[in-house]
């Protein structure tokens, strides 16, 4: 297995700058892992696919206003951080942030950055609301930084951060200027954790849901703190050297029994997303002895006559856990039954995540049929449920 397995030519014109108006109208590919067969929908149309019974896991994770454009305190000169996670191992008061800087090589520890109301656009006039302190290097070749901040004047540093920060879209949205809460799902919680998107969750509309669980499909929600280190390229040739930073997820214990009652009752597990699929499938204890009856994961290029293999193993309920947990093709799927996700991007861990789930061959013949058909790609683009 190499990283060039997962590469595809992505016309540039086929990235969305838009998202669909309104959510749910945008197209979606439907790929049957059985057979390989492959449908062309609307994503209202994923109703006909979710039975009554059936369980529902989104990703409630909301995007923090984590993109800060400030000006260097001596120089003058630009520079942009991306907050990450917070660090509360170096300061309890959550001051320290993992962040990227650019320009990285300029930025020594002890250097001092302000930050003003507006961000980007802020005036000189306008008010310094924050300052950003290099505490240390994390990974000098990429702009990592431990950045200690203070708020100004008599603001939170939550406050602050609001005042100075805007939402993050992904580098190859450069078009985009309209509503931010458009890369917001409508269901994501109020507070904010996360430096990018649940993207496959964008497609939901209040409605929508209605109508899911009307049908007697039923709904849960676990949180991923998103980073963006799930969507960085794989820069190494052999896929498995490959490093993902931890995320810090959330999976209580009355998801793991929905779950659980879920498959013992003969429905499905429907995750919308890789990072729904991330925190259920690191939910899981290889050591823990199945309980009866045995959670069961569909591998059609593993089990003989496509039927179901069983693994030992249980879940457990996750409280403010971390995960770099790493699906690739060889992984097994131990809880999610159907995925729904975006079109990614070529030569990276979704990537392999998806042709784990499915097949490579699969994966490939569905993104070039998108391609094809012109679907439109990456986070405000088409969906995929993979069935």
């Amino acid at each position: 297995m190499r990283t060039d397995d997962f590469d595809y030519n992505l016309p540039e014109e086929r990235i969305a700058q838009t998202p669909a108006e309104p959510r749910d109208s945008c197209r979606l590919l439907v790929l049957h892992r059985e057979d390989g067969r492959i449908e062309h929908k609307r994503f209202t149309d994923i109703v006909e696919y979710l039975d009554p019974g059936d369980l529902v896991v989104v990703n409630q994770t909301r995007v923090m206003p984590a993109r800060l454009v400030g000006k260097k305190q001596n120089t003058g000169g630009v520079s942009e951080t991306l907050l990450l996670k917070r660090r509360e191992d170096i300061d309890a008061l959550g001051s320290v942030w993992e962040c990227l800087v650019n320009p990285g090589k300029r930025l020594k520890p002890g250097a001092v950055i302000e930050y003003r109301a507006g961000g980007l656009h802020a005036p000189d006039s306008a008010p310094v609301v924050l300052t950003g302190t290099i505490v240390d290097f994390v990974d000098d070749n990429r702009g990592g930084r431990l950045v200690r901040f203070e708020a100004q004047g008599e603001r939170t540093l939550d406050e602050a951060i609001h005042e100075a920060g805007h939402v993050p879209l992904p580098p190859y949205i450069t078009q985009y200027e309209g509503d931010p809460e458009k890369y917001q799902t409508v269901y994501a919680m109020q507070d904010e954790h996360s430096a990018a998107a649940p993207t496959a969750g964008l497609h939901f509309t209040p409605k929508l849901i209605e109508t899911i669980k009307a049908k007697g499909v039923q709904w849960a929600s676990v949180e991923l703190e998103v980073g963006i280190d799930t969507f960085r390229l794989v820069t190494e040739d052999d896929p498995t050297k490959h490093v993902i930073h931890t995320e810090r997820y959330h999976v209580a214990p009355e998801v793991v029994e929905a779950v659980k009652a879920t498959k013992a009752a003969g429905h499905k597990v429907i995750a919308i997303g890789t990072t729904s699929v991330r925190s259920l499938e690191s939910t899981w204890d290889s050591q823990l002895p199945a309980d009866e009856p045995p959670v069961v994961a569909h591998r059609f290029e593993e089990a003989e006559d496509s039927a179901a293999v069983t693994h030992k193993g249980d879940m457990v309920a996750r409280e403010n856990a971390t995960t770099n947990l790493y699906l690739m093709p060889g992984s097994t799927f131990h809880v999610v039954d159907t995925m729904v996700t975006n079109f990614h991007v070529p030569r990276s861990t979704l990537m392999m995540l998806v042709s784990a789930f499915a097949t490579r061959e699969q994966i490939m013949n569905a993104y070039q049929s998108a391609i094809d058909e012109k679907y439109r790609f990456l986070s405000f683009g088409d969906a995929m449920i993979i069935i």
